[in-house]
Formats: C-alpha cells, sequence, structure tokens
C-alpha cells in the first residue's frame, strides 16, 4: 500500500498546476496518511508543502490534539500552523455544521494565494456523501457527491484520495507505524454521517458486496449530468445576476426547468457566501415569488436569508435582531452599530464640536431636507430612494437636542447640512448587510 498511495499522488503530482500545497491535517488516519506520503515526495516539497490543523476547542484534548500535529509535522520536516476558531452555535445550525463552517472560514483566511487545499476525503466518504444527499431530496449537483477539484474562496480544493478506500489508508497507516488521533466524536451515532457510516452501510455491504460501487457508479452518472446541465445554467445566470448589487431577476430564474433552476440558485447563493436551502426552503422561495407587489417576503434558514424584492432575489447574511430603542451619544469616532453596521466620520480623525445622538428607527420620523419646501416622512423618502427594506430599521438617524439632523449620509436638515459644512466631514454608514 505505500507503493501504491506514492505512486498515486506522484502520478497526480505529474499532472496537475503547479500550485502550492496545504494539507488540511486533523491529526486523523486520513489526513495523517496523505501528509506522510506527500512528505516522501521530493514533488510535493518543491511546492512548499505545509499542514494546517484546526483547533476548534470543542473537547478536553484539543490542545493536546494540536501539540501532536505540530510534533509529527517537525519529524517530518513540514510546516504546520495551528489555527484556534471559536465555534458559533446560536445561528440554528446543529454542532456539526457550526464547527465545519468555522473550520472553511479558517481555511479561507488562512491559505496563501495560488495554494491549494487538500482534504484527506476517500471513496468511503464519497458514498457517506452521496446517501446523505439523496436523504436530504438532492439533485444531480449533491448526488454527483464531492468533486475532486473545485474553487474554494480565492482558491482551489483538492481530494487526491477519492478513488483510494479508508482501509487502503488505514493499511498505509498501519504499514509505517504512524501514531494517529482518534476523536471520540467520529464515533457517536447520533452524528448523521456516523449513523450511516457505523450502522447503514455495514448492513448494505453485508447483503450487497458491491453497495459502495454501485454507490459510487450512480454518483459519477450524477456528476455527468450534472456537468452537462451546468453550460445551459450558467448561461442563464449570466442573463439573470446584476453583479453591482449581488441580486438575482425572479421572473427569468422562476421559469426555468428546476433542473437549472435549482442549482443555479445553489451557485448563486455560494457566490454570496451563503449557505443552500432545503428541499421544503426551495418551495417556499418558489411560492413567495408570487406575493403581491409591495411585500417583501423573507425565506430564512441557519446563517441566510433570502428576501424578494422589486422582482429580484437578494441573498443575505441573517440579520440579528435590532433594539429600536437602542441610541449612543456620538463624537464621530467609528461607531458599530446594533446590525453590525458601521458609522463614521468622512476623512481622518474628525470630530464633531459637540455631540450627536445616535438611534434607530421607531416609527413616524420626520425631516425637512436642506432645499425641500416641505418636511418628509422617513418611509416615503425611503421609498422614493428605493432603499432596501432591511436596511431601513437599521439605519442611522443623527439627533441633535431632539432633533432630526440628519438621516445617514443621505438626507440631512438645514442644521444638519450647515453643522457638517463647517466641520468639513460627512457621516458615512455602511450597512451590516
Amino acid at each position: 500500500m505505500s507503493t501504491s498511495l506514492t505512486a498515486h499522488l506522484s502520478s497526480l503530482l505529474a499532472t496537475t498546476p503547479a500550485a502550492a500545497l496545504c494539507v488540511g491535517f486533523s491529526g486523523g488516519a486520513d489526513s495523517t496518511a496523505l501528509l506522510h506520503a506527500l512528505a516522501q515526495l521530493p514533488a510535493a516539497r518543491a511546492r512548499g508543502l505545509r499542514a494546517l490543523h484546526v483547533d476548534h476547542c470543542l473537547h478536553a484534548d484539543s490542545a493536546a490534539w494540536a501539540d501532536h500535529c505540530q510534533r509529527l509535522c517537525d519529524e517530518l520536516d513540514v510546516p504546520c500552523e495551528v489555527v484556534r476558531v471559536h465555534v458559533e452555535t446560536g445561528h440554528g445550525e446543529g454542532l456539526e455544521a457550526a464547527a465545519r463552517h468555522a473550520r472553511r472560514t479558517a481555511f479561507v483566511a488562512s491559505l496563501r494565494p495560488d495554494e491549494w487545499l487538500l482534504l484527506a476525503h476517500h471513496r468511503d466518504d464519497q458514498a457517506e456523501t452521496v446517501l446523505l444527499k439523496l436523504l436530504r431530496g438532492a439533485g444531480p449537483e449533491g448526488l454527483g457527491g464531492m468533486r475532486e477539484r473545485r474553487p474554494f474562496g480565492a482558491n482551489q480544493l483538492w481530494r487526491p484520495l477519492l478513488p483510494l478506500s479508508r482501509a487502503q489508508l488505514r493499511a498505509y497507516v498501519d504499514a509505517h507505524g504512524l501514531d494517529c488521533i482518534e476523536d471520540p466524536s467520529n464515533s457517536d451515532r447520533q452524528l448523521s454521517r456516523n449513523y450511516l457510516r457505523h450502522e447503514i452501510l455495514p448492513r448494505l455491504s453485508a447483503h450487497w458486496p458491491q453497495a459502495i460501487d454501485s454507490i459510487l457508479h450512480s454518483a459519477n452518472a450524477s456528476r455527468a449530468a450534472a456537468d452537462a446541465l451546468r453550460d445551459a445554467w450558467l448561461a442563464a445566470f449570466e442573463r439573470l445576476y446584476r453583479p453591482d448589487d449581488g441580486s438575482l431577476e425572479m421572473h427569468g430564474w422562476l421559469a426555468l426547468p428546476a433542473a437549472l433552476r435549482h442549482p443555479l440558485l445553489d451557485h448563486w447563493l455560494h457566490l454570496r457566501g451563503r449557505s443552500t436551502p432545503t428541499t421544503a426552503q426551495r418551495r417556499q422561495i418558489e411560492r413567495q415569488c408570487a406575493a403581491k407587489a409591495g411585500q417583501t417576503p423573507c425565506i430564512r434558514w441557519p446563517g441566510s436569508e433570502l428576501r424578494i424584492w422589486k422582482e429580484r432575489l437578494w441573498a443575505l447574511p441573517a440579520l440579528p435582531p435590532v433594539e429600536p430603542d437602542w441610541q449612543c451619544d456620538w463624537h464621530g469616532e467609528p461607531l458599530t452599530l446594533p446590525d453590525g453596521g458601521r458609522l463614521r466620520l468622512s476623512g481622518h480623525g474628525g470630530r464633531l464640536p459637540a455631540p450627536l445622538q445616535v438611534r434607530l428607527r421607531r416609527g413616524g420620523e420626520r425631516i425637512r431636507p436642506a432645499g425641500d419646501a416641505f418636511t418628509r416622512e422617513l418611509r416615503d423618502l425611503f421609498q422614493q430612494a428605493a432603499w432596501p427594506p432591511w436596511q431601513r430599521h437599521a439605519c442611522p438617524l443623527l439627533y441633535e437636542d431632539e432633533l432630526l439632523i440628519a438621516v445617514a449620509g443621505r438626507w440631512f436638515s438645514e442644521r444638519g447640512a450647515a453643522l457638517f459644512k463647517a466641520t468639513g466631514v460627512r457621516p458615512v454608514w455602511q450597512p451590516g448587510s
């Protein structure tokens, strides 16, 4: 097995672009086999081979696992970077999904320009993935399983071990006497993937010895179908997508057949940094596209919101609830708003001669814009300016002695215009969404 694994990797390295290589190294058997085998190859070292270990800080032994990974890399003379992350579990995701999200974020942030991230997924992982996608109602793209190579942020993700089995990688580890981490969570049958791995696939293979081969054959067929459809939905995406604001034209998207509509939606959401919805949520999106004019439907799932406005789809992060009674005295310093937005003054180091009070909308606010003969309700100003509804509730309002003098940096009363002209700066608002 030692010869076949190194020969397999050597052959792949000879036929792939000469990008730098970074192994996502958990310290488990699979990633240990991958890193150790690559370390034996001069071609891999010539590409700046290094390891990246993400410490999720979820287990009492996680620091010891990080030390283990560092020691093994020192023995192999391979640079190792340890990144510690905080796993956020308050967004409706399960622990498994939240940890995956934190790990992905760490990988994206830590990769260097023109560096490929190598992960040790193998053929058994692929079979589990396809079954999970099937149980979640996926189409051809999902049933095609994990791609060997795909874009990953500004970099590339590469899974060079997909043709090899878990048993082959364990044989390599045993043959070289490699010490590996055994994460106890891998035995937790409450987790969907572990349940499939330990309970379902062994029973399928006992009855159908070729079960994994058959699953992967179907995955390859699904992948071929997904690739054949890709050109069609990519062409539609170019017509429907508006790069300046990231929105998607609703009617054109809805008119597509499901085989094109669904992968196009997933592609757009990934492009906007959002997760993909469930089958039920997709149906809800399609139903809400028939909402009456003036309504602004919002479909939510963990970490993401899809809003329908002005006959377009808008993909947003899940916006935190905003306390409407929030207020703050402001001297002009950079100010973080409750929704994660920012308020600052134009220029550098500007300060106000006297503090203003920053509030959020509470309803019924009015302002007479400088040069306007009439006092206007903010609701009307927002509508006339086609201001997105999801930004209006968090728009900073600037008050002087209980008098509204500015709305973000967009509308100013006569007093507000004079004040900011005299100070030589203007408020600048960056919305949280």
